[in-house]
């Protein structure tokens, strides 16, 4: 059993790894890359899982990074990641400055990419990277993939494949297992050679989460919490699968956050600081 000690070392050695932004122009065309969205994931709840070793799966590709979500619920923010808008750093203090993986010529930032990004034309990166010979998957979660009415096909439109089932819903204890089942199936069938782009919004920390907890019937931190290690299980394995393809470079963050009666407000859509401020990592398999 890892104690208290070994936790507070383990935690600042993740925190003192130097930060490198990665050339995006060599992990395209050369890597697999997967996209995990932890729908609704607050910062706090994340990192009190990474130190307490709630998610050691997660800890071992690096801490989390405190970032500025660019919308307040999961179709804007995601219409802004899908665009290459992803979290920015908190104390960012300039557009300019950002960390830029994926890089649009056409939103009014100019024609030179920065250093490190990977440009295209297309309405999103994930269309773009069709371009690069890639095959791009959508595993849906929240009702915005669920392609039951307009609102919620728009999403995943910007895929050449999607798939979305109630057991993927917010409200299934065991949806993180369903995803990943689906997800695993699926890179059981890429041909030798082919390159994927894959995206899986994880709803298992959206609301509700308070059955994650036994006996309580409200949402809060320690639900959330709970939820989150559930997904934790299951990544293992899809890693796993990932890396029987070859090199993997992944996104992992939250769309947004949510209160849980923070100043008298509950979950998200408002503009709370819990609600913007969101985990973020990319990281090589």
């Amino acid at each position: 059993m890892t104690n208290m000690n070994d936790k507070t070392v383990m935690t600042n050695q993740m925190k003192q790894r130097p930060r490198q932004t990665p050339d995006m122009n060599r992990v395209v065309g050369n890597a697999h890359i997967l996209f995990i969205c932890l729908d609704a994931l607050r910062y706090d709840v994340a990192v009190a899982q990474q130190e307490n070793g709630g998610t050691p799966v997660l800890n071992r590709y690096g801490a989390w990074r405190k970032c500025q979500a660019p919308g307040s619920f999961t179709y804007p923010s995601h219409q802004a990641m899908f665009a290459g808008f992803l979290p920015v750093d908190e104390g960012t203090a300039s557009m300019k400055e950002r960390e830029t993986l994926f890089f649009s010529e056409d939103t009014g930032m100019g024609r030179k990419a920065p250093r490190g990004a990977w440009t295209f034309r297309e309405t999103t990166w994930i269309q773009g990277l069709e371009r690069e010979g890639y095959d791009t998957y959508c595993i849906g979660g929240v009702s915005f993939f669920d392609k039951r009415t307009a609102t919620g096909s728009v999403l995943p439109s910007y895929f050449m494949h999607s798939d979305w089932h109630p057991s993927f819903g917010c409200r299934v204890a065991d949806a993180p297992e369903h995803q990943v089942d689906c997800a695993v199936r699926k890179l059981e069938d890429v041909a030798p050679g082919q390159l994927l782009m894959m995206y899986i919004n994880f709803t298992a920390l959206h609301y509700p989460t308070h059955y994650y907890v036994q006996g309580a019937r409200r949402d809060s931190v320690q639900s959330q919490g709970a939820a989150l290690r559930a997904v934790d299980i299951q990544l293992g394995r899809l890693f796993h699968a990932f890396k029987l393809l070859g090199p993997v470079f992944v996104i992992c963050c939250s769309d947004h956050g949510t209160c849980f009666g923070e100043d008298g407000m509950w979950y998200h859509g408002i503009g709370h600081p819990l609600v913007y401020t969101v985990p973020y990592k990319h990281f090589l398999l």
